[in-house]
């Protein structure tokens, strides 16, 4: 196993033990809590730059990338609600951008066309790792209060227009792509119609 899927399976082996460490109470069990998540999602920005920076790209990888993103972050804002520190219809937003951004992928991929992350989408991603870090310590330093709201609003912002940039792109592209692959419709005008109805009749 390379090192960058290796990294990405490591992800998804940190999201039960980041759910354990959110809902358990405990001395400086929320700052361990942290450091999981932020550890999880350091590698989801390194295994993607190991990957092309090593040539190590593949399938499988290609594949359990995004699955392990979104556990890791459905997982961390799930317990969140369930810590009643955000509200749960922020989270089905944010949760089912998600699903919705996946499903469009695989009818993407059925149609021969690629979804590429775009600037936005990994924007979102910084930002999501950015709320649930805040969010996490809110007990713990109440001042964070405040700029966690803020940065949920920029999470759930970003993953509106991602969402809606990824769907509006892959519309274009399939419209492209039936426009190029439609059929040709040969017209006959004038003297070249009725020459062609003039075969017919002979030929009947």
């Amino acid at each position: 196993m390379s090192l960058p899927l290796y990294l990405t399976v490591l992800r998804i082996f940190f999201v039960p033990l980041l759910v354990v460490l959110l809902l358990t109470k405990g001395q400086n069990i929320d700052l361990w809590a942290v450091a999981v998540f932020l550890a999880a999602a350091g590698t989801d920005f390194l295994d993607g730059y190991l990957a092309r920076r090593r040539s190590q790209v593949t399938r499988l990888g290609i594949l359990l990338d995004p699955i392990a993103d979104k556990l890791l972050i459905s997982a961390a804002f799930i317990s969140l609600v369930e810590l009643q520190l955000v509200a749960a219809w922020i989270v089905v937003i944010i949760v089912g951008r998600e699903f919705a951004v996946s499903g469009l992928r695989s009818i993407a991929s059925a149609e021969g066309i690629t979804v590429s992350a775009s600037d936005l989408g990994k924007t979102k991603m910084v930002f999501q790792v950015i709320a649930i870090a805040t969010i996490a310590l809110e007990p713990r330093f109440p001042l964070l209060r405040i700029p966690g709201d803020v940065l949920l609003l920029l999470v759930v912002g970003f993953a509106l227009a991602s969402a809606s940039q990824y769907f509006w792109c892959f519309w274009r592209r399939l419209d492209s792509q039936r426009h190029i692959s439609a059929p040709r419709v040969l017209v006959i005008q004038g003297s070249e119609r009725r020459a062609e109805e003039a075969k017919d009749v002979a030929a009947h």
